[in-house]
Formats: structure tokens, C-alpha cells, sequence
């Protein structure tokens, strides 16, 4: 009896009922819910209907959608709640100054590189849009198809041209054919420049969609008549009208400016384009060109084609395929294929391999589209991680919020709301960052890129990418932290448990193996650009400079001017070539030599040279010996590179006889190879003649016990004497040579900019969690400190986790980094390899980097007095 009395009886008030039911733990979840529904009856009803109103809603407690749509609960209103939300997202940043700073930061540095990273795949895009008819043009490729090799070239016969005009005219609205844009010295009086130009038929003009300034594009029709750019117009006349004046061309010939058009943009193939004159002209004032006509067996011309509306570019592709192979009368052994390349791939996709396209910068493209992706994301873990790890802070105003009847969804949205200040915050400093940094980018890229302030486009994708980071990096945290349980919650009870912390670490794991990876990824690209560049050169360039002739007056005074300048110590030597000594200026293959094999063919490169060659460039003779002035027969021989007598196969090459243009030639010397073309690819086998004029270049070898600028002014002295109207535009063969490496350096700088962000960003974040961790373990640290722990054990007990963190990233980056840079390097001939000191090195990289950002915090702590740590409970 006792017992029955000392039980507790259910108390008879609906609401005293209701909490005495809670007690025993049988309606946590709602509690908060069901007491605002008995307050909105109890107002709303008065107290008799507010009962009984209550005592359905016990009823149909487990169906909690149910009572929301029984009654009519008051609406919010939504601009309010926004307002409302903005407020406290506002007033958690300034609460917490330190996470709020890391993660503005973060995010900015983040956002500032993907937008960088947009504008430049923005730009790598464009290239070549500006032209109208962008879609239907394109230029004509050959490839080669032999039994043991292949290539492909936009190097075409003269006759291709009219061909594709006659017989296959319904498909094109213009055939252009077109020398390759070369330097031409402009002058006008005693004034001329060096300009890059082209000589093109008539319709270029039109093709291209070239803006006038002045004139027409019909402008070409004339035969003595020039094109120029706006700023080599500038240059040539200053303010003056250039409409009608003369210019001459390569101190030869007299042409009158009919038009100048618009500079073309950096993104555009034909930038470097300064002047456009009439085919016709090139034809008439090289009597040798008019052979080619109608040789189908040589390529030395550029043929552009814009397509009929209607026409479609694989179509009329598939139906030129055999057009140059049915037209040749030698070499029908070598398979020859013709297609057209469109304008819209020249850039991207201009790699070709085995005669089938193998892609190119689209492959830049990517992958600094997936770094800019990659370091945006370490941005938004950051916000994750950190947005977690207080998570248990923020667990009674969540439990509040609840107990109040506010919806999880409305919870998610606060978060969201919070996620989306921090990114608008980011967003503004990243704009800035972005405005301020600009020209330092494009300095590096090699680009004139804007920010289009005036687009619309560029502000809807602003206002995408800033909702869509702020998404991304929200997402978590929001769902996170409105999914804590109301009554455990306010009663402080909310423990984060064992496994809580496995998604923070998981994700500084994605961070540090993407920052590994990268820092591999950037240290291999630097690997093979000093591997390539510490290749053997087969020549010296020290102290050698060229300079492009365009003009018969040095060569007239060859003589006179090498022996003023050797004789006056200026320089050791000097020499004529068709090529300077970084490029080739034509192929071959019409050599045949003894037992030689019919159906084998091999493309040398050839070089016209004088006799002074060698000794001025330094090249070394392997076997036989070097031209000279005074043996006359040498006029009928040939000097040929390593490559060129493994090709021919002779095991004595110096005396043997070769056959080329219908004559015998006779093998003086072998010498070692010369990196003349692509410092990434085998050296091409290379034949050197004499000739009466070389023409195209002059190479010297200034004194070394000369001062450089004492040297290039008496050489530009006894130059302008013989030769007053040639600039004297010479360049560096070092310079030049380095600038082969331009591409991969600048790709080499940009990922280093990209990985020092990455990597600034992670620390970020890892130093915010480690102040974190430290402040949560105050008390812990304080009690190992009075048990007599010292600081080394303290901060060892800090770091440790972090350490084994960035450990299973190295191991998860390792073979990634393998297998993408392992591919990347396919895509050279001459090529280093993946080193193991390449990982060690970023592995410990990775670690150093971790220690010192998360030791700062360790011993701030483990060095804190604990009589603060402890001081209250």
C-alpha cells in the first residue's frame, strides 16, 4: 500500500502532464514543440478549447506532420527571416574575430585563384573568336605516312591553292594562299623597323574580318600596295595620315599603304601580324617561285580556306584527303594525306601524332581547370572544418532554437545564411585581389586579360560562383549542426562522440593529398624543364648573336665587313645561313645515297651556310673535317650531323657520294648534332651546303675579351656604314634558345603561384584547427602540466595527430601524383623521368610545413601557466 502512495501520480494540467510524460525521456524530440502548441491554444482559444486542443495534439504525437498541417501556425514573414538570419550570421563573425579572419581569408585566396584561373581558360577559349567567321575557316594540313614513321605539317605544295579552288571550288567561299608570317624589314626613308608580316591573296583581308582604320580590306588588289597594322603605322608615321604613302619592304621594294586595320588581340593566331601585302608581289620579286607553281613535290606555302555556309569541315575534309597524293610523280611510296584543320582547334587541339590530332594547350586547359577547382575546395574545407570543430558551441543555441519550433530546414537555413555572408565577404576581397594582381598575371601568362566589368554575363557568373561556394562550403556544417537532438542539447548533455571528429580529419586529408600532389606535380614540371635545358647543345652560345637580313647590301659587303670587325677585335667570326641557328629554314628528302633502300624516305633538315659556319657557331666534327674558303670542290660538298649518317647507315660516311637535285655531293665531315629545332624532341638529321648567297641570316661571335655593349655598337657602326637602312635588330642565340622553354616555364610559374596558395590555404586551415584543439583542451593540458608533463611531451601530444593526418595523405598522393605526371611526360620525346627523391622531398615538405603551423599553437599552449587552464571548472 505504501508503495502505491509513494508513487508519483500523473499530474492532471495538460502542460504539467506533458513535462511529467518528458520526464521519462518518451518525448524529447518534441517537448519544445508540443509546449508552443499549448501557448498558441491557450491565446488564441482560451483556456477551456486550449485542453482539449492539447490533448489531440498528444494524441497525434507521433505524427507531427499531421498537427502541423491541422492547424493554422503563424507564417514568418520571409524578408524578415532573412533579415533576421543575415544579423546573427553578422554578429557570429565578430564574435569569433580569429575563425571569422582565417575563413574570410581562406576563402578569398581561394576564390581569388579559381577567378584568375577562369579568366585564363576564359581567354584560352576565345582564341581566334574575334574573327567573324571564326566557325569556317581553316588551314590546310599534310600528313605523312611511312612505313617506319609520320608527321604532320600546315606546310603545303604552291599548286594547293588553286586546286582546291578549280576542282572543289563549291565548297569554299575563299582559298587563301600564304607565306609564313616572317620578320620583313619596313622602312620609310632612313627610318625602318624589323615587322613581322605575311605576302596573301587578296581575300585575306576579307577572311580574316580585319578592322579598318583606314581604307578597305579590297586594299590588296593592287599589286604594289600594303596593309599595316595600327601600331606599326604609329611607329612608321606618327600622327601623319599613312593612307597612300610609301614604304619600302625589305629596302627593296617600294609598296603604298592602301589601309591600316585594327591590331589584332594576343588571343588571336595572326597577333604577331604587323603588315599583310599582296602574294602577287611575292611572286613577282622572286623569279624562283614561279617554278613552284606547278611542283606538287615541295611544301612551302600556307593555305587558309573559309568554308560555304552550308559546307561541313569533316565532309570537305574526307574529300580533299588524296588530292596531293594523286598529283605526285615522285615518292609515290610516300603516303600523303591532306585534311583541314579548323580555326576553332589551331590553338587547343594543334598537336598532331601518327597523323591524327593529339590534342595540345587543351590539355593546360584542364589541367589548371581542376587546380582552380582543387584550391577552391581547400578554401571551403577550411569553412567546414572549422565551422565543425564549434560545433559543440553552438549546440544550446541550436537546442534553443528548437525548443522555440523552429524546423531543421529553418536551422539549415541560418547556416546557409551564415556560409553565404562569409563567401559574399570573400567574394568582394578576391575581386580585389583579382583587380590588383592582374597585371602581374598576365605579365607571367603572357596575355591581355580584363576583368569585363561592363558584361552581364560576367555578374551572373559572379553571383553563380558565389552562391555555388557558398553552397559547396555550407553544405556540411548545415547539416551538420541542425541535426543535434533539442533536449541534449540544451541540457549540455551533447557529447561529439569517438567517430565526430573522422569527418574533419577525412577532410584534411582530401587537402593535404591535393596539396602534395600538387607540389609533386609542380617540382616534376621544373625536373624536365632544367633536364631539357641542361641538353647538350652541339654549339657554343656564348657571346653569339644573329640578326635577320632581308637586304643584298650585307652580302654585297660580306667580306669588307668581316675582316673591319676580326681585324678591330670585336668579334672571332662571322657567317651567312638560310636558318639562324635555333631554327631550320627547310626540309628534304629527295637524298639517295649507296644501297640505299627504294622504298625508305627520311626528311633532313637543310641549312644554306658560308664556309665560316662552324668555326663561328663552334659546332665539333666527329669525323672528316670542315669547309674551307680555299679548297674549291667543297662547293660540291656536304657537312651532316650524327643523325643524318645513323639514318643513311654508312659506317664510313666522309667520301661517300649522296645524290640530291639531280647532283653528286660528297660527304666531308660528320659533325655532333645541333639542338636547333624543339629542345623536347630527338634531333632531326641535318645537311649543311655552301652557297653563292645563304641569304636570310647573319651569325657572329663577338671577342669574349670584349665588353657586350662596346661590341654591339662598333658592330652596329660598321653595319649602318655599309647598310645604313637595316635595323640592327640582332638577338642573343641564348635568349632566343631560352625562349623555346617560354610555354612550359610560364605553366611552371603559374602551378607554382597555385601551389603556394594551395598550401597557404591549408595551413590556414590547419592553424585554425589547432587553436582550436588547443583551446578545447585547456584543462587537459593544464593537468599534464601540474602532473609534470614537460613542453616537448605536450606539444608531441598535439602534433601528433596532425602528423599522422598529413602521413596517410602522402600515401594516398604518391601514386596519384605518379600516374598523372607519368602520363604527362609521354607527351615529351626527350623527357626526364618521376624520381624518388621527387617524393621524398614533398613528403617532407608536407611535414615541415604541418609542424610549423601547427607548432605555434602547441606550445602557445603547452607553455600556458595552469593555474589560468584551471581556474574555474
Amino acid at each position: 500500500m505504501s508503495s502505491d502512495k509513494s508513487k508519483p501520480s500523473p499530474p492532471k494540467s495538460p502542460l504539467a502532464f506533458l513535462r511529467w510524460f518528458c520526464r521519462r525521456d518518451l518525448l524529447e524530440d518534441v517537448e519544445g514543440d508540443l509546449c508552443e502548441c499549448f501557448d498558441f491554444h491557450l491565446k488564441s482559444k482560451g483556456a477551456r478549447k486550449a485542453k482539449w486542443l492539447f490533448i489531440l495534439d498528444v494524441l497525434l504525437l507521433f505524427r507531427p506532420g499531421i498537427i502541423r498541417s491541422l492547424y493554422l501556425w503563424p507564417q514568418p514573414n520571409p524578408n524578415l527571416m532573412l533579415k533576421s538570419n543575415f544579423k546573427i550570421a553578422y554578429r557570429q563573425l565578430l564574435k569569433n574575430k580569429a575563425y571569422s579572419l582565417i575563413n574570410i581569408g581562406g576563402l578569398a585566396a581561394g576564390m581569388a585563384v579559381a577567378m584568375a584561373i577562369g579568366l585564363w581558360i576564359y581567354d584560352e577559349l576565345s582564341f581566334n573568336k574575334n574573327h567573324e567567321n571564326y566557325d569556317h575557316i581553316a588551314r590546310v594540313m599534310q600528313h605523312y605516312i611511312l612505313p617506319d614513321q609520320s608527321g604532320s605539317s600546315d606546310w603545303s605544295p604552291v599548286p594547293v591553292g588553286a586546286e582546291l579552288d578549280q576542282s572543289f571550288g563549291d565548297d569554299f567561299e575563299y582559298v587563301i594562299v600564304s607565306s609564313f608570317t616572317e620578320d620583313h624589314i619596313i622602312s620609310k626613308g632612313d627610318l625602318g623597323f624589323s615587322a613581322h608580316g605575311n605576302y596573301m591573296q587578296t581575300e585575306a583581308p576579307e577572311m580574316l574580318t580585319l578592322k579598318m582604320l583606314h581604307g578597305t580590306r579590297a586594299g590588296l588588289e593592287e599589286l604594289n600596295s600594303i596593309l599595316l597594322s595600327q601600331s606599326l603605322a604609329e611607329r612608321l608615321f606618327g600622327e601623319q595620315d599613312p593612307m597612300h604613302k610609301i614604304v619600302k619592304i625589305d629596302l627593296k621594294h617600294e609598296v603604298k599603304v592602301i589601309g591600316v586595320y585594327e591590331d589584332l588581340p594576343q588571343n588571336s593566331e595572326f597577333k604577331n601580324v604587323a603588315f599583310i601585302a599582296p602574294w602577287d608581289l611575292y611572286v613577282a620579286t622572286h623569279q624562283w617561285w614561279k617554278e613552284m607553281f606547278e611542283s606538287w613535290e615541295h611544301t612551302f606555302v600556307q593555305v587558309f580556306v573559309q568554308l560555304q555556309p552550308q559546307a561541313k569541315m569533316d565532309v570537305v575534309s574526307d574529300k580533299i584527303k588524296n588530292m596531293v597524293h594523286d598529283h605526285r610523280t615522285k615518292r609515290k611510296n610516300l603516303r600523303t594525306r591532306t585534311s583541314l584543320h579548323p580555326m576553332s582547334k589551331w590553338h587547343l587541339y594543334g598537336e598532331f601524332k601518327d597523323g591524327k590530332n593529339a590534342g595540345g594547350q587543351i590539355q593546360f586547359v584542364w589541367l589548371f581547370g581542376i587546380t582552380g577547382v582543387f584550391v577552391l575546395l581547400l578554401a571551403c574545407i577550411n569553412f567546414m572544418n572549422l565551422s565543425t570543430a564549434r560545433a559543440e558551441g553552438r549546440t544550446k543555441e541550436v537546442g534553443v532554437r528548437k525548443a522555440i519550433g523552429s524546423f531543421r530546414s529553418q536551422l539549415i537555413h541560418q547556416f546557409f545564411s551564415e556560409s553565404l555572408l562569409v563567401v559574399t565577404i570573400a567574394f568582394i576581397i578576391a575581386l580585389n585581389i583579382l583587380l590588383f594582381s592582374l597585371p602581374w598575371f598576365n605579365e607571367m601568362a603572357n596575355k591581355q586579360m580584363d576583368i569585363p566589368w561592363a558584361s552581364p554575363w560576367f555578374w551572373i557568373a559572379c553571383i553563380g560562383f558565389t552562391l555555388l561556394t557558398g553552397t559547396v562550403a555550407g553544405s556540411y556544417p548545415a547539416c551538420y549542426l541542425s541535426s543535434f537532438q533539442t533536449v541534449k542539447a540544451l541540457k549540455g548533455t551533447f557529447r561529439s562522440g569517438r567517430f565526430a571528429t573522422l569527418p574533419r580529419q577525412a577532410l584534411v586529408i582530401l587537402q593535404f593529398t591535393v596539396s602534395v600532389t600538387l607540389i609533386i606535380g609542380t617540382i616534376v614540371v621544373y625536373s624536365q624543364i632544367q633536364h631539357t635545358r641542361h641538353r647538350s647543345l652541339g654549339y657554343s652560345q656564348d657571346g653569339l648573336i644573329y640578326l635577320k637580313v632581308n637586304t643584298d647590301e650585307i652580302h654585297k659587303h660580306f667580306e669588307a665587313i668581316r675582316n673591319k670587325l676580326i681585324t678591330s677585335g670585336t668579334i672571332l667570326e662571322m657567317t651567312e645561313s638560310s636558318g639562324s641557328i635555333i631554327g631550320y629554314p627547310f626540309g628534304d628528302g629527295d637524298f639517295e645515297w649507296r644501297d640505299k633502300d627504294p622504298d625508305f624516305l627520311a626528311s633532313f633538315r637543310i641549312d644554306e651556310i658560308s664556309p665560316e659556319y662552324g668555326k663561328t657557331v663552334g659546332w665539333e666534327i666527329v669525323e672528316g673535317r670542315d669547309f674551307s674558303r680555299e679548297i674549291t670542290s667543297d662547293k660540291k660538298g656536304l657537312v651532316i650531323n650524327e643523325s643524318a649518317a645513323n639514318i643513311m647507315g654508312l659506317e664510313n660516311p666522309v667520301g661517300e657520294i649522296v645524290k640530291w637535285q639531280g647532283k653528286e655531293w660528297t660527304i666531308l665531315g660528320v659533325i655532333n648534332d645541333l639542338m636547333v629545332d624543339s629542345p623536347y624532341l630527338s634531333a632531326n638529321p641535318a645537311v649543311y651546303y655552301l652557297a653563292d648567297w645563304p641569304g636570310g641570316f647573319v651569325s657572329l661571335k663577338i671577342n669574349p675579351t670584349q665588353r657586350i655593349k662596346n661590341a654591339l655598337e662598333k658592330i652596329q657602326a660598321v653595319f649602318k656604314e655599309y647598310a645604313p637602312g637595316l635595323p640592327f635588330d640582332y638577338k642573343f642565340a641564348d635568349e632566343q634558345y631560352a625562349k623555346k622553354f617560354d610555354h612550359e616555364v610560364r605553366i611552371g610559374q603559374l602551378a607554382s603561384v597555385f601551389v603556394v596558395l594551395a598550401i597557404l590555404i591549408s595551413c590556414l586551415g590547419l592553424f585554425g584547427l589547432a587553436s582550436f584543439m588547443a583551446k578545447k583542451r585547456t584543462k587537459e593540458i593544464g593537468i599534464r602540466k601540474v602532473a609534470g608533463a614537460s613542453v616537448f611531451k605536450l606539444w608531441k601530444l598535439m602534433s601528433k595527430e596532425f602528423i599522422s593526418l598529413v602521413l596517410v595523405s602522402c600515401l594516398i598522393a604518391f601514386p596519384i601524383a605518379f600516374f598523372f605526371m607519368k602520363n604527362w611526360l609521354q607527351n615529351y620525346e626527350y623527357r626526364t623521368g618521376v624520381s624518388w627523391w621527387v617524393f621524398v622531398a614533398a613528403g617532407i615538405g608536407a611535414f615541415v610545413i604541418t609542424l610549423l603551423t601547427v607548432s605555434y599553437q602547441a606550445i602557445k599552449a603547452a607553455m600556458a601557466s595552469p593555474v589560468d587552464s584551471l581556474r574555474s571548472e
